[in-house]
């Protein structure tokens, strides 16, 4: 078994919401969202119930999972903890700026408490004040993050300043590599997560996203130095959610959490490929991707080491 490594949590947030719809205040940016015909309520309970199953199967898997319930009504998007808050080895946490307003009211105490009390954490640096001169950084939607080698992965958009990303990576201490990336239609892709997946010994990205060549090689060596397998990803997998996906790292090794819609997109050879070093975990999430986001989305790793005496 591979032995544990940085870039995998073993624990994770999650959200599980109770009044989920697709959020008309992130349609505009989001070309990944969609409508639906199903009533509001029937979303709802439809979403509640992905999250409980994907949460009962990641445990299974042997990941920690602390599910938070969100009962309020003006947080539609509350089920992508991802995009405000993240946490980093050495007992750092950051919080950040969103774009929509009513994003802004996902962040919530009782989730740093959580972590203040059961892990190590020495300092959390709040970004959100950034809000008032409309500077957006939304966690790791907005930047893809290579713990190994200190590398964040950024692609411009309303989602994603680079004045902020400039402002995070100097107290994180991550070397900043930002792009333009379109989807098929030549749209920019509004968060880095559903084109990139960095893990341990595994990369997934859909290089053809990358406007310009000579950033796309350069950040396709940048993946491959360490010796990462690539998996490149066509338009057509990207919109399937294929790159938004995480490394996780379970009893038996590390898994490669997806949804099943992306799962299902993966060749053969892909798959072939990923599972010499991780155990792919589908999840099915089909009425949360209206939304616009998948299981990356859904799951805040939690990089900090645990307190004695607590279990993760």
């Amino acid at each position: 078994m591979p032995r544990p490594s940085v870039q995998a949590p073993r624990s994770v947030v999650m959200i599980r919401p109770h009044h989920f719809r697709p959020n008309p205040d992130t349609a505009a940016d989001n070309r990944f969202q969609r409508d639906s015909d199903s009533a509001q309520d029937a979303l709802a309970r439809a979403a509640y119930g992905e999250v409980t199953e994907a949460a009962r199967q990641l445990e299974q898997a042997g990941i920690t999972v602390h599910l938070f319930e969100d009962t309020g009504t003006e947080t539609p998007d509350s089920v992508f903890p991802n995009n405000w808050f993240s946490t980093h080895s050495g007992g750092h946490v950051a919080i950040y700026p969103m774009f929509a307003p009513s994003r802004r009211k996902e962040r919530r105490s009782d989730v740093i408490e959580m972590l203040k009390h059961r892990y190590r954490v020495q300092d959390v640096i709040d970004y959100s004040g950034l809000e008032q001169d409309n500077l957006f950084l939304e966690g790791t939607g907005a930047m893809v993050l290579d713990h190994l080698d200190r590398v964040a992965y950024a692609a411009r958009s309303n989602r994603t300043n680079e004045v902020a990303m400039e402002r995070f990576c100097t107290h994180f201490n991550f070397e900043p590599m930002v792009f333009d990336a379109v989807d098929a239609d030549g749209t920019p892709v509004y968060h880095t997560n559903v084109l990139m997946c960095v893990g341990s010994d595994i990369s997934l990205v859909g290089l053809d996203c990358i406007r310009d060549a000579q950033r796309r090689a350069e950040i396709a060596d940048r993946l491959t130095a360490g010796g990462r397998a690539l998996i490149d990803l066509s338009h057509d997998q990207i919109a399937d959610f294929a790159g938004n996906a995480i490394e996780l790292q379970g009893t038996h090794g590390r898994v490669l959490a997806l949804s099943a819609r992306a799962a299902a997109s993966l060749t053969k050879s892909q798959k072939a490929r990923l599972e010499r070093h991780v155990t792919l975990l589908p999840l099915s999430v089909p009425t949360i991707e209206l939304a616009g986001g998948s299981v990356r989305c859904m799951l805040a790793g939690i990089h900090l080491a645990p307190r004695p005496g607590t279990a993760a």
